[in-house]
C-alpha cells in the first residue's frame, strides 16, 4: 500500500508539472462542448435572399412584404435582377426571388399560371434546400392569407432553379472542403512539429551555434512543406476530378494560385505553435485544437457560419481555411469569380501576415 501511494503521488505531480496533460483536461473538453452547444447548428437562421420586385401591382408588393417578414429570411428588396445576380454569384446571397412584371395580369386570368421564379445557390445543398423551403412557406402563407387556398386554385406556378449544383450533390461541396481540411493538417500540423521536435532532440542549439540567419533557418525548415502541400493540393483535384467525377467550372492555375497563398497563414499558424510548445505532443494537440478543429467546424465546411453565434461569426475572420474553403467551392462549382478570389486572397495573406509577425516577435536566438 506504502508503494501504491507513493506512484499515485509520483504520477500526480508529473500531470501537474505537464502543461499538455492539464490542457488537454481542463481546456479542451468546456472548448469541445461550447463548440457544439453553440457554434455547431443545422439551422439555417438569417438567410439573406434577394426579391426580385418587377410589378408594381398591389398583391405583387404584399407578396414581397410577405417575403420580408419571414424571421428566417433576410430580404434585399430590388426592382430589377442584376442588381442581385452578382451578389448571388459572390455569395452574399443564398437565393432570389422574382416576382415578374405580368404577375398580377396573369393571376386575374387564372390560366396559364403567374409564375414565380426561386433562383438558389446549390454550392451548399443543405442551405439551398432550407432556403426554397423558406421562400415556398412564405408563399403559400400569402396565399393563404389572399384565401386562395394553393396554387392550383389561382393557376399559380412556382419555379424553382438551382444554381452551381443543380443535383444537389452534397459531395460536390464537400470534396472542396474536404481538400481544406487535408490541406490543413499539412501546413500547421506538420510544420507545429518541425521546430518543436529540434528542441526536443536537443538539436536546436546547434542549429543556432551556426552562422545561419534566423530568418534562414525558419525558411528552410518552411519551404519543404510548402512543396509538399502544393504537390499534395494537386493530387486532391486530380482525385476530385478524375477519380470521384467532380466537376470543375474553374481554371487549375486559379485552384494552385489559391492554395499557394492559403500554405501562408497554414504555414505560419504551424511555425507559431512550434515556436511556443518546445515538444512534439503539445505542438500536435494545440495543431488539433487551434488548426484543424477550427478548419473542421468554422470554416463553414460542414456548418453554416451564419447560424452560429455572432461572437464565433467574429473568430472565424481569424481562420483561414474559411476563405480556402469559399475559395474552392466557387473554383469547382461556379468557375473563376476573381473579385471573390481577390478577397478571400488578401484575407488569407493578412492572417499569415498576422501568424508570421507574433512568430517573429517570439523567436529570439537565445537558448533561454
Amino acid at each position: 500500500m506504502k508503494r501504491l501511494v507513493a506512484l499515485v503521488r509520483k504520477e500526480s505531480y508529473q500531470v501537474l508539472r505537464d502543461p499538455a496533460a492539464l490542457l488537454i483536461t481542463f481546456v479542451l473538453p468546456p472548448i469541445l462542448l461550447f463548440l457544439f452547444a453553440f457554434a455547431v447548428s443545422l439551422d439555417v437562421k438569417d438567410v439573406k435572399v434577394g426579391v426580385v420586385l418587377e410589378s408594381d401591382g398591389t398583391q405583387a408588393r404584399e407578396l414581397a412584404a410577405s417575403f420580408a417578414a419571414t424571421p428566417y429570411l433576410k430580404v434585399t428588396p430590388v426592382r430589377h435582377r442584376n442588381e442581385v445576380e452578382s451578389k448571388l454569384v459572390s455569395g452574399e446571397l443564398a437565393a432570389i426571388a422574382v416576382i415578374p412584371s405580368d404577375f398580377e395580369a396573369r393571376l386575374l386570368e387564372g390560366q396559364g399560371g403567374a409564375a414565380i421564379q426561386i433562383i438558389a445557390d446549390a454550392s451548399n445543398p443543405n442551405t439551398s434546400t432550407f432556403t426554397a423551403a423558406y421562400l415556398q412557406g412564405a408563399f403559400a402563407n400569402w396565399m393563404s392569407s389572399e384565401g386562395m387556398g394553393g396554387s392550383g386554385a389561382a393557376g399559380i406556378q412556382l419555379q424553382q432553379r438551382f444554381w452551381f449544383n443543380a443535383e444537389l450533390e452534397s459531395r460536390r461541396t464537400l470534396v472542396p472542403g474536404a481538400i481544406a481540411v487535408v490541406m490543413t493538417m499539412i501546413g500547421t500540423l506538420l510544420t507545429a512539429l518541425v521546430v518543436s521536435r529540434e528542441w526536443e532532440r536537443g538539436t536546436m542549439e546547434a542549429l543556432l551555434a551556426t552562422p545561419a540567419t534566423l530568418g534562414e533557418i525558419i525558411l528552410s525548415k518552411l519551404l519543404p512543406y510548402f512543396v509538399l502541400g502544393f504537390v499534395a493540393t494537386a493530387g486532391c483535384a486530380f482525385l476530385a476530378v478524375q477519380v470521384l467525377g467532380l466537376p470543375m467550372v474553374g481554371s487549375f492555375p486559379a485552384l494552385m494560385l489559391i492554395s499557394a497563398i492559403f500554405l501562408v497563414p497554414a504555414l505560419g499558424q504551424g511555425l507559431l505553435i512550434s515556436t511556443v510548445s518546445k515538444n512534439q505532443f503539445m505542438a500536435a494537440q494545440l495543431a488539433v485544437m487551434t488548426g484543424y478543429l477550427p478548419s473542421f467546424l468554422l470554416s463553414g465546411f460542414l456548418f453554416e457560419i451564419q447560424s452560429m453565434p455572432w461572437v464565433i461569426q467574429k473568430i472565424t475572420y481569424l481562420i483561414p481555411a474559411r476563405y480556402f474553403v469559399s475559395s474552392l467551392q466557387t473554383v469547382f462549382l461556379a468557375g473563376d469569380v476573381w473579385p471573390l478570389f481577390l478577397r478571400d486572397i488578401a484575407s488569407m495573406l493578412a492572417v499569415g501576415a498576422l501568424f508570421f509577425g507574433i512568430t517573429r516577435l517570439k523567436s529570439k536566438r537565445r537558448l533561454d
